[in-house]
């Protein structure tokens, strides 16, 4: 029996990482059927005409860029493992060096302690996390109370 454990390993080394070190390619702006989705998942939290109007404030968001861990900590998700299926499978999109589309996101709010929602793109965002958790995320960003 070996003395040493494996118990208290914080950080994988380079081996054993679940995934190469390509970094993931990102699409100009979101996919058609993105914003549906993100429609889909809004009206599960909110009525439907405010769920519209966020999507519709989606589309016209200009493009910024946040880092894949600050994105899951804003949104207090956890991270979805490699074997994961949508995970898995845009883990072998990253390695294929196919592009992802952009996620779509609903600003929070800390004093009222309302988290960032992930509306379209939770799965791509832990797959870029795999890959390096500082990677540069492409996304658009809708604030509630301007809707």
């Amino acid at each position: 029996m070996r003395a040493t454990s494996n118990l208290f390993r914080l950080s994988p080394s380079w081996e054993d990482r679940p995934v190469t070190a390509v970094a993931p390619l990102w699409k100009l702006d979101p996919e058609e059927h993105d914003f549906p989705a993100a429609g889909n998942y809004l009206r599960l939290l909110i009525d439907e005409a405010r769920a519209k109007s966020l999507v519709k404030a989606l589309r016209k968001a200009p493009a910024t860029h946040q880092k894949a861990k600050d994105i899951l900590r804003a949104a207090g998700l956890p991270l979805l493992a490699v074997d994961n299926p949508h995970v898995a499978s845009d883990l072998a999109k990253i390695r294929e060096g196919r592009a992802l589309s952009p996620v779509l996101l609903v600003r929070g709010n800390l004093l009222t302690g309302r988290p960032l929602q992930l509306a379209d793109g939770y799965h791509r965002v832990c797959a870029s996390y795999h890959t390096d958790e500082n990677t540069d995320i492409p996304c658009r960003i809708a604030v509630v109370d301007r809707v």
